[in-house]
């Protein structure tokens, strides 16, 4: 059955990359609302855009949504990440600023969020979208593909960086709430110290410190606390993921692989996906329960060149 939250919760930080200050407050919704974000202003009405693949405005950076009149607030994709990974149809998420808060970097705020307001469940059944054919997304040297999967939704990430501290790691499970908090929701994202600059002189990275971000430089990782796993950098990219491909709007029965990915690659690949009627069809049928399923391989520097321009 869908869900919703049980009462509204609120949780207050600075984004990552605007650096301005931002209130979120989540609410609960109706059954087949779907996830909405509803930007307050002081001065005019509220703006909303629901979570699609059709409201997606930029993808550079970070996961930017809009309606007509443009971009209404960035940095969607840890908190989408939450409440998928969670299980959660329908919100109304409330905020006061251009960007979500990046809280520690990971979406492990969200997910004490979710657990401070509890879930409800709804009269209405679940819909999912289910992969009937393979979907490929090429761009370079990185790929993404949805495949057919009857037991659910099933990530396989891999990536791969010249960086010492990170070369080539990849990570696999099939997705439950369970797996979710335990093996993704505590990874944070990541960046490196020769990009700081450049990065703030085009108006990126202004709320980045080492209290949200993992940042490397030549040496390995700056932060005191080092990392909350050895490969928390594929884990916080296939958190990225889950997050990126709610944008399909309903839960997805479906095996998706990624090789060099970032929120480009897995946005293009729900357009991809939800372009053509005959790659999908929406059920209601619940996935066959499997066993919860979770790998991670780690291997040292790539000699391959980095690619992360979504880094």
């Amino acid at each position: 059955m869908q869900t919703t939250l049980a009462r509204e919760v609120a949780l207050k930080g600075v984004g990552v990359h605007a650096g301005v200050e931002a209130t979120i407050t989540l609410k609960p919704a109706a059954a087949n609302t779907g996830i909405v974000f509803s930007r307050t202003f002081a001065d005019s009405a509220p703006r909303k855009a629901a979570v699609n693949w059709k409201s997606v405005q930029a993808t550079d950076l970070a996961t930017v949504l809009g309606d007509r009149s443009g971009a209404l607030v960035s940095t969607v994709e840890h908190l989408l990440s939450a409440l998928s990974g969670l299980g959660v149809d329908n919100v109304l998420v409330e905020i006061d600023g251009p960007e979500v808060p990046i809280l520690d970097g990971s979406a492990a705020r969200f997910v004490e969020a979710v657990d401070q307001a509890g879930l409800a469940v709804l009269a209405s059944r679940r819909k999912y979208i289910k992969v009937l054919k393979p979907v490929r997304v090429e761009n370079g040297a990185s790929f993404g593909e949805l495949r057919p999967y009857d037991a659910g939704f099933r990530l396989e990430v891999e990536i791969d960086f010249a960086h010492e501290a990170i070369g080539r790691q990849r990570f696999a499970a099939t997705m439950t709430p369970s797996v979710f908090r335990r093996e993704l929701s505590a990874a944070r994202t990541f960046g490196f110290l020769s990009d700081v600059e450049r990065l703030r002189a085009a108006g990126y990275a202004r709320g980045a410190a080492l209290e949200n971000t993992v940042c490397l430089d030549e040496n390995g990782v700056m932060n005191e606390d080092g990392l909350r796993y050895a490969d928390e950098f594929v884990r916080h990219k296939a958190l990225d993921a889950v997050g990126d491909l709610a944008l399909a709007g309903l839960p997805l029965l479906a095996r998706y692989s990624s090789y060099r990915g970032g929120h480009k690659l897995n946005a293009a690949m729900v357009a991809a996906l939800l372009s053509d009627r005959a790659n999908y069809a929406i059920v209601e049928e619940a996935a066959r329960p499997v066993r919860e399923s979770v790998g991670a391989e780690i291997s040292g520097t790539s000699p391959v060149p980095v690619f992360a321009p979504e880094r």
